[in-house]
C-alpha cells in the first residue's frame, strides 16, 4: 500500500520560511509525483506545486511562485516544499498527495495528514 507521510508546519511570522516534507512509500515504479494542496478556513483548496519524481518537472500555483520552492531526494522517496517570504495568506492545512502521474491534482489516489501552516502578521 502507497503510504504518505507529512512532516513540518508550525507557526511562523509573516516574512519567515518553513519546510514541508512528504516521505512516501509503497510506490512500485519511480513513475510517480509528489505535490501539495492547501486548503483553508472557508477557502476551496487550491493546488500549491507538484514535482515528479520520475524527471523532477515542477508547476506552482501563480500565488506562491518566486517564493515556495519544491525539490526532492528521488532515493528517499522524499519531496520537499520550502516555503520563504511566507504571507499571511499563506495560512492554510497542507496535504501532501501523490499518485503514479504528473502534474497533481484533486482526483490522486494517496494523500497524506494535513500539516498545518500559520503565518502571523
Amino acid at each position: 500500500d502507497v503510504q504518505l507521510q507529512a512532516f513540518g508546519g508550525g507557526l511562523v511570522q509573516a516574512g519567515g520560511s518553513l519546510r514541508l516534507s512528504c516521505k512516501a512509500s509503497g510506490f512500485t515504479s519511480g513513475n510517480y509525483a509528489i505535490g501539495w494542496f492547501r486548503q483553508a478556513p472557508g477557502k476551496e483548496r487550491e493546488g500549491v506545486s507538484c514535482i515528479s519524481m520520475w524527471d523532477g518537472s515542477t508547476n506552482y500555483a501563480d500565488s506562491v511562485k518566486g517564493r515556495f520552492t519544491v525539490s526532492s531526494d528521488v532515493a528517499k522517496n522524499t519531496a520537499y516544499l520550502q516555503l520563504n517570504s511566507l504571507k499571511p495568506e499563506d495560512t492554510a492545512i497542507y496535504y501532501c498527495v501523490a499518485d503514479y502521474y504528473y502534474p497533481c491534482n484533486t482526483l490522486m489516489d494517496y494523500w497524506g495528514q494535513g500539516t498545518e501552516v500559520t503565518v502571523s502578521s
